[in-house]
């Protein structure tokens, strides 16, 4: 099963005034892509930070996509920062300065700054960009792509068709009112019964007390369906009305 990694990068998230939301659904899309997100990172606006952190996710994992640094500002440094991490040059292509002269039609609007989102390394792959026009790019198993949702989501839908994975992972969720501590050892069992399925148990709180979610996955529908029966049974036992959540 090919896995997956995600940098997200920004001092506006780690200070709390960006939400995050492209984790979220790159985790979806990748899921269902077969190809799922088993590590995620957030690192600061820092050179240094970005390339340690890149270099580390793609020794790692077969594909990392990045978020956010890819503007017009001065603190856009991820393009810089992914071509020191793979010890290529970089600046303003020809192919990407086309596309910000097309989106912006009047060569006037294309100011320095704005020509700085046209800075490609060495050996990249442009990503189309059909929000806002600025392209990512995609060097070696490094998908490089924009922080704003919507030119992110774009770009993941463009990206997907190339990312090799294995069949998507299926899943099935109980939403049960009990506590965790009375589900650890009958789930604890199943999972022992079912090592080739991934169960996990998320505990909320409701009006009368705590319950947990209880979530199976797995690529195979057999086995699936199996790990299924065998949690309904276990609620059953339990005296736990756990409909399964659609």
């Amino acid at each position: 099963m090919a896995g997956s990694a995600m940098l997200a990068i920004g001092d506006e998230l780690l200070s709390g005034r960006t939400r995050d939301a492209n984790m979220h659904h790159l985790a979806q899309r990748l899921t269902e892509a077969g190809a799922p997100l088993v590590e995620a990172r957030l690192v600061a606006d820092d050179h240094d930070a970005i390339v340690a952190a890149l270099n580390a996710l793609r020794r790692a994992h077969d594909n990392v996509f990045t978020s956010g640094g890819i503007g017009p500002t001065h603190d856009d440094i991820t393009a810089d920062a992914v071509a020191a991490a793979f010890g290529v040059s970089i600046g303003v292509r020809d192919d990407a300065r086309a596309i910000l002269e097309r989106h912006y039609g009047d060569p006037a609007k294309l100011t320095e700054a704005r020509l700085r989102m046209a800075r490609i390394p060495d050996g990249a792959a442009l990503i189309e960009n059909p929000v806002s026009g600025a392209p990512g790019f995609h060097i070696g198993n490094v998908w490089v792509m924009a922080g704003v949702p919507a030119v992110f989501q774009a770009m993941v839908a463009s990206v997907l068709p190339q990312i090799e994975g294995g069949p998507p992972i299926l899943s099935a969720s109980f939403r049960a009112p009990v506590a965790e501590g009375d589900l650890a050892a009958p789930l604890g069992e199943i999972a022992g019964a079912f090592a080739d399925v991934s169960f996990g148990s998320y505990p909320y709180h409701h009006a009368t007390g705590f319950g947990a979610r209880v979530v199976a996955r797995t690529p195979d529908p057999d086995r699936l369906a199996a790990a299924t029966a065998a949690l309904t049974a276990m609620f059953d036992r339990l005296g736990v009305e756990a409909p399964e959540e659609p």
